[in-house]
């Protein structure tokens, strides 16, 4: 995505996004924003430019969820995931954490503790959920044309991802048709 860099300087100077960073500087709980959108949107470039992109002393961690999913059928329970085991707990002021997924394996590995005093970016498919809204400071939304969308994921994954694309493209009108994570959006995106 070409325009990552202007799209996280725009959401930088977001009022929402500044309230957000404000907001973790004088309270106990980390600033959170989700991004969310379907394969080959462009969040994971994005969400690289907003950490980059980040101003103050405290650049927040990066959760993807590309590390979370169980495998390929594993949309819809990585948002479960961040909920049950990140965004409920650091609400409560209690230890949060996440467990990665070993692609390579086919099985679930190590567990990975999210530092409270830092702002918390998660991107991927299915993180905004309305459970995880509820607990986020900022919601993105960010989308891009079908044919667009696919040639770069698969650019990008390439014969790994190639047989599972439609199955995880049915994942996601799924999950979208439950969750309606576009309109849980704070801010709306063009990822072209």
């Amino acid at each position: 995505m070409a325009s990552a860099q202007a799209l996280s300087a725009r959401l930088i100077a977001d009022a929402r996004l500044g309230r957000a960073i404000a907001g973790h500087r004088l309270a106990p709980a980390p600033a959170v924003i989700l991004i969310d959108g379907p394969s080959g949107s462009g969040k994971s470039t994005l969400a690289d430019a907003l950490v980059s992109a980040w101003p103050g002393e405290s650049a927040p961690q990066l959760i993807r969820l590309d590390d979370i999913y169980a495998g390929w059928r594993g949309l819809a329970a990585a948002g479960e995931h961040v909920t049950q085991n990140i965004l409920e707990p650091l609400a409560a002021g209690l230890p949060a954490r996440w467990q990665r997924y070993d692609w390579a394996t086919g099985a679930l590995a190590e567990w990975h503790a999210v530092d409270p005093s830092h702002p918390l970016v998660i991107e991927g498919c299915g993180v905004l959920t309305r459970s995880n809204a509820a607990l986020a400071d900022l919601a993105i939304w960010l989308d891009t044309d079908l044919a667009v969308r696919k040639a770069r994921a698969l650019a990008r994954d390439g014969d790994v991802y190639a047989p599972h694309w439609d199955d995880w493209q049915r994942q996601w009108e799924d999950f979208s048709a439950a969750e309606d994570p576009a309109g849980l959006a704070d801010i709306l995106l063009d990822g072209s």
